[in-house]
């Protein structure tokens, strides 16, 4: 399944189980290499098995980390401090401005939405982008009831944002300015230092989603200059449910809480802290703390490969936004006179690849993001994201392309 990087050292806790553990997994992944290929790392990374094996240890110890009467609370709480500093590390940010949540959808809304809530009350409207997340858009859209403006900033056919029309709509009414540093479905790169200071200089609150952003090169929190940021631990082979709002001291104002209970979290995000999930992010930000420098090279050498063998099985297609700077593991593309949605279905069980956001699954009609880049529906309905990370090998790419030239083939058929 390829290399992986065991940073933590092991505790001799369960040694039995646990070498079970993690030869299971290392089995799972051999075994389904040889006749599949994940190609979706973009929708969720497979889980590292050294994040697994910290998860596991945390699983095998009970404790609620606000339990403050007793040992095992006070080792779940450790578990959580180091796993708080671990992020904080990763983004260059004190370890009390990292609060953790369910993912970074809920993190966008805690961010766009407190943000929104707590703004002066001359500052009413809200700046995002058209190829915004819907845990971004969503949030933006639902504060025109609280009476809020909410406007879409273009974005050109390269996939990013106009800056002469963001410079043209800030001013001092803008109560919150939110960007995707990397997109989700077509991979492309904002300036997002620049932009954050176009806002800043006008007193607005900035917010960055930097979910994908992780897995495609540094995120420094102070060096963008944002005011927030939201992460999630599955695109970075960590796990599900889990991720965090970091939100900087120097903010202009606090975000208000969107939930209420248990007062967690400095009462930003109330209920119990999930310790084994905090692990799991913790551990996958100090593996890509140490490892991303040398990882994000190699992802972006078989995602060339990925290109290269379509090439070589004959696969006709473009490369959506190509010259613009992407996210490493991305590759979009267009498959002329394909139909997307038919074409992956024929590749099932064999090769997991998208049309789109995961987050999307199920909506119908074209995607937003392509649309906005000046695609037709016609076109956008032509598209793939392919997407490659930590544990794709040359043979799963190869494997893959004959699949994909195979498919297309029995599609044009039939």
């Amino acid at each position: 399944m390829g290399s992986h990087w065991s940073v933590l050292p092991v505790e001799k806790t369960h040694p039995d189980g646990l070498c079970q553990l993690l030869a299971d997994v290392a089995s799972a992944w051999g075994t389904m290499n040889d006749s599949s290929a994940y190609l979706d790392y973009q929708a969720s990374a497979p889980v590292d098995p050294a994040v697994l094996e910290a998860m596991n240890r945390a699983y095998a110890t009970p404790g609620n980390a606000s339990a403050e009467e007793h040992s095992f609370g006070w080792r779940a709480r450790n578990r959580v401090d180091v796993a708080r500093r671990q992020v904080a590390d990763l983004v260059n940010a004190e370890p009390d401005e990292v609060y953790f949540t369910s993912g970074a959808s809920e993190a966008n809304n805690i961010a766009v939405l407190g943000a929104a809530r707590s703004a002066p009350a001359s500052r009413r409207r809200i700046l995002v982008s058209a190829i915004e997340h819907r845990s971004i858009s969503e949030p933006a859209r639902a504060l025109k009831l609280e009476g809020f403006c909410t406007e879409a900033l273009p974005v050109g056919r390269d996939g990013l944002i106009d800056l002469e029309a963001l410079k043209d709509r800030l001013d001092d009414n803008v109560a919150v300015l939110s960007v995707m540093a990397v997109n989700n479905e077509i991979g492309t790169i904002q300036p997002t230092a620049e932009m954050a200071a176009l806002g800043r200089a006008v007193g607005a609150f900035v917010h960055v989603d930097a979910t994908q952003a992780l897995a495609a090169g540094p995120v420094d929190l102070r060096a963008w200059g944002a005011d927030s940021l939201a992460l999630s631990a599955h695109k970075i082979c960590g796990p599900s449910g889990v991720g965090a709002v970091v939100v900087a001291e120097e903010a202009p104002w606090r975000p208000q809480p969107i939930a209420f209970g248990g007062g967690q979290e400095a009462g930003l995000r109330p209920g119990t802290i999930p310790t084994p999930l905090c692990v799991g992010l913790g551990v996958a930000c100090e593996l890509l703390a140490r490892q991303g420098g040398v990882e994000r090279p190699k992802v972006a050498a078989m995602r060339s490969r990925l290109s290269d063998s379509l090439s070589a099985h004959g696969v006709e297609f473009a490369i959506t936004v190509a010259g613009t700077p992407r996210h490493p593991g991305c590759l979009h593309v267009r498959l002329p006179g394909v139909d997307a949605v038919d074409l992956l279905t024929r590749l099932q069980p064999h090769v997991a690849a998208s049309t789109g956001s995961a987050c999307t699954s199920g909506i119908i009609g074209p995607s937003e993001v392509l649309l906005a880049i000046g695609m037709t529906a016609d076109e956008a309905a032509e598209c793939v994201r392919f997407s490659v990370g930590r544990f794709t090998t040359s043979a799963e790419v190869w494997f893959a392309a004959e699949r994909i030239a195979r498919a297309i083939a029995a599609q044009r058929q039939a």
